[in-house]
Parts: C-alpha cells; structure tokens; sequence
C-alpha cells in the first residue's frame, strides 16, 4: 500500500512540475508546497530535495522533442564557415553557455542557503507573491518597450545573454520561478515576448541538467535510492514530460495573443492561500 501512495504522489507531484515547469509561477516553489501538503518523503533526507530537480529533467526533455528541428538546425550549421557567425550554432550556443554563468556562479554559493532557510511552504508564498508584482511592474514598463523584430528571432547577442542570465539568479530563491525571471531578461535586454520565452526554454537544458546532477552528487548518487525511491522517481519524470509537452505549445501560442498578467494574478491568489494554510497549521 505504501509503494502505491508513494506512486499516487509522484503522479501528482509529476503532473504539477509539467503543468508549472515553463509557465512564470515557479515549478520548484509549487513542488515544494504540493511535497509538503502530501506528505511526501523518502528514506534520504536529501531525496525530496533531488526528486525536485530530477523530475525537471522530464520537462526539459519536452523542449528537445519539440523543439528538436531547431537544436539539429543550429547542430548542422555550427561552425561559422558555413552560414556565417551570427546564424551558426556556435554563435547560439556560446550565448546560451553565457547566460548560464552568473545563475550557475549564484547556485552553487548560495544553494545550501537557500535549500536551509526557504525550501518552505510560506518563503516560497511571499516570493510568488512580490514576484507576481515585479512580474506585472515588468510588464507594464518593459513588454511594450522591447523589439518589435522578428518574435521567434534568437539572434541573441552577448549583452541580452549577460543581462537575461542576471535576471536568471533571481531563481535561486524559490518560489521566483527561473521562466519568469529569464522572460522579465529578456525584456529589458529588449527581446519580444516569445524570443525572450523560447530563448528561456533552451536555457532551461544545461540548467537543469546540471542543477540535477548537483542534486544526485549531494545526495550520494542514484545507487543509495530504495527500489520504490527510483520507481517513484520514473513516474514523475515521464509524467511531467507528457504534460510539459501540451503546456509549452499552449503557453508559447497564450503568449502571442495575451499578456502574462493573468500568471501574476494566478501567483497572488495562490500565495494568499498557501499563507492561510500556514496560519491554520496544514504546514
């Protein structure tokens, strides 16, 4: 009966990480305040912590499918030789390599921080909700602002790299939500909407992949997992996959239609629910 609830959960906790994992309301902070509603645990006491990370990976693995004609593209023309330095691979992917520097510098100093003082249900609701302000003061001031170019265009260049990897740190805290904090980058270093939102989605691969292998190293690696551990595992890595699939193609089409208010709005409600539930002792 234990290894069925534990599935349930995982099921659960799968669908929850494909439903936020790309949308601007933090993935890690619902985990975190889902895990604890349901009471889930393993035997480690780092394994809520690394199931957090590892089950992004899922999500992440709906960007390469989906988006998988364009990484072979930039795999084709990688060296510049053959279509020129601003549209080669190698161009694209050192941008993506830079932003990843400062989040990547902020993690691994500030992780065990973070990990100790706000992986709880009420820091993580008072970030969703100033993030949910900054998210609407962003948008307000910066949406309308940035380039009017080519929306799918990923031409980025260093300084939009630099300045969405910056905003990237703003993730470490959970509870921001690393989409929200890339998107809002994106719009001051002046890219539109969907360029900022897609440039996020492969951001997303180099930083969860090794967000995740931090996570198993800390946690004394895969092998000291119970077998109901690495099932549980399984199931919300292939779950959140399926639902991050529809979730990213809904959201990319939401976004070329509609603002992101709506997600700051949804961020408030929920925030203001998850500090009554603490005040009533669920947490």
């Amino acid at each position: 009966m234990a290894t069925i609830q534990f599935i349930i959960q995982s099921i659960i906790l799968g669908i929850v990480e494909g439903i936020t994992e790309f949308l601007p309301v933090s993935s890690t902070g619902h985990l975190i305040i889902f895990q604890n509603l349901i009471g889930f645990q393993g035997t480690n006491q780092h394994y809520v912590e690394m199931y957090t990370y590892v089950i992004q990976l899922g999500a992440i693995l709906a960007v390469i499918v989906l988006y998988w004609k364009k990484i072979k593209q930039t795999l084709v023309d990688f060296f510049p030789s053959s279509v020129g330095y601003q549209k080669s691979g190698l161009k694209f992917w050192l941008m993506i390599v830079l932003a990843c520097i400062p989040g990547a510098t902020i993690g691994i100093l500030f992780d065990n921080t973070a990990e100790k003082y706000l992986f709880f249900p009420i820091p993580v609701a008072i970030t969703l909700f100033l993030g949910a302000i900054l998210m609407i003061y962003a948008e307000n001031r910066l949406r309308t602002k940035a380039s009017v170019g080519r929306d799918r265009d990923l031409n980025v260049s260093p300084r939009q790299a630099v300045m969405i990897g910056l905003f990237q740190c703003l993730a470490v805290i959970p509870g921001m939500s690393r989409s929200a904090s890339t998107i809002i980058g994106g719009w001051v270093a002046g890219l539109p909407t969907v360029a900022a939102t897609e440039f996020s989605f492969f951001l997303a691969i180099p930083v969860m992949i090794g967000m995740s292998l931090l996570k198993v190293v800390k946690i004394g690696g895969l092998a000291i997992l119970t077998s109901q551990e690495i099932l549980s595992l399984a199931v919300g890595f292939i779950v959140s996959f399926l639902i991050a699939v529809i979730v990213i193609q809904k959201f990319i089409s939401y976004l070329q239609r509609k603002p992101m208010r709506i997600f700051a709005i949804y961020r408030m409600i929920f925030a203001v629910f998850v500090l009554a539930a603490g005040v009533a002792g669920l947490f």
